[in-house]
């Protein structure tokens, strides 16, 4: 894929913006579409957080939306969407009901207070004005991986979390890609070494080239007992989809979960993955469809690997440890 820059962005009409705060510990991620994208999502694990994401089911009225949200904060940062669909209503974006517009922004949220970030915010949480600022900064083209916007504060049971995409193209020509913020409850790496259970989907040694290890220890391992996590993502692709199609792809990103996070889904994780189709391209086949959602799995599991791969500890006191610092040289 010489013209691509292997991220979600790669897809016409995408772009990514982040608000990130180091001191805070936390961020906002928003993924925006020049126009509004038929979209839908699904949520696996069992303690999720989101805002409009019923609205996703594919029984649902409203079929497109216009940005989607992932955010830090727990509940806390439900408000990032917030100041998301003010900077749309700003230039007018927004589902037409009579005479006015509202912006159609679902939002996921992870579990990011005990990090050992500054929580001390006063009244209100920053979070919609991370929020805004993260719309405001959207671009298309390259943007930051690992402690990133809705990655700042993400950890894994072994390693620090953070933000990863990924892209690849169909036999079609159909472009699918992922975007995800890593905060898992189980393990993005294999035992205590520095191998990835997303190892046999590498592509271009994007995390490492390290392959598998000879024996994979597949014990559980979890950052706590009772600590709820949460892993957020959204899976895109340019091939034209109907809403119940998008939530068949949004599924398939939840087997890239399996491939890449042991374990995933469990009762306090909130793992959420939402789809969208920006159109752009015609596509009204089975097979296109299967492949579509093989890819997303694919993308979905490097996506993961990369974030975990590319994060920097938090400046704080106690902070764990990202992948470079346990294995900075690799092994």
């Amino acid at each position: 894929m010489p013209d691509l820059l292997n991220l979600i962005t790669d897809i016409e009409g995408v772009s990514v913006g982040h608000a990130t705060d180091l001191a805070l510990g936390s961020g906002v991620t928003v993924i925006v579409f020049d126009e509004p994208a038929v979209a839908s999502g699904t949520v696996l694990g069992g303690a999720p957080g989101g805002r409009d994401t019923g609205l996703l089911d594919p029984s649902m009225t409203v079929n497109a939306v216009d940005a989607f949200a992932l955010s830090g904060g727990s509940a806390f940062g439900l408000d990032a969407a917030g100041g998301v669909q003010a900077g749309l209503r700003e230039l007018g974006r927004g589902f037409t009901v009579g005479s006015v517009r509202i912006p159609i922004v679902p939002q996921a949220i992870l579990m990011d207070l005990l990090n050992g970030g500054d929580k001390d915010w006063g009244l209100h949480s920053p979070y919609r004005d991370m929020g805004y600022a993260a719309l405001k900064a959207a671009t298309k083209g390259a943007f930051a991986l690992g402690t990133a916007g809705a990655g700042t504060g993400a950890t894994t049971a072994t390693v620090k979390g953070g933000l990863g995409s990924a892209c690849t193209v169909s036999s079609a020509g159909h472009r699918v890609a992922a975007i995800v913020a890593v905060n898992a409850l189980g393990s993005a790496t294999i035992g205590d070494g520095p191998h990835f259970w997303a190892a046999p989907f590498e592509k271009d040694a994007e995390f490492g080239g390290l392959g598998m290890p000879d024996v994979a220890d597949h014990r559980m391992r979890l950052k706590g007992m009772n600590t709820p996590a949460t892993t957020i993502g959204a899976v895109v692709t340019d091939a034209q989809l109907t809403k119940a199609e998008a939530h068949r792809l949004s599924l398939a990103g939840h087997d890239g979960f399996a491939r890449a996070l042991l374990p995933a889904h469990l009762p306090l994780d909130g793992d959420t993955v939402f789809a969208a189709s920006t159109a752009r391209h015609r596509r009204d086949d089975m097979a296109s469809l299967m492949e579509l959602c093989h890819l997303a799995t694919i993308v979905m599991a490097r996506a993961i690997a990369r974030g975990v791969y590319a994060a920097t500890a938090l400046p704080v006191e106690g902070a764990q440890k990202a992948w470079c610092d346990r294995y900075p040289n690799g092994h």
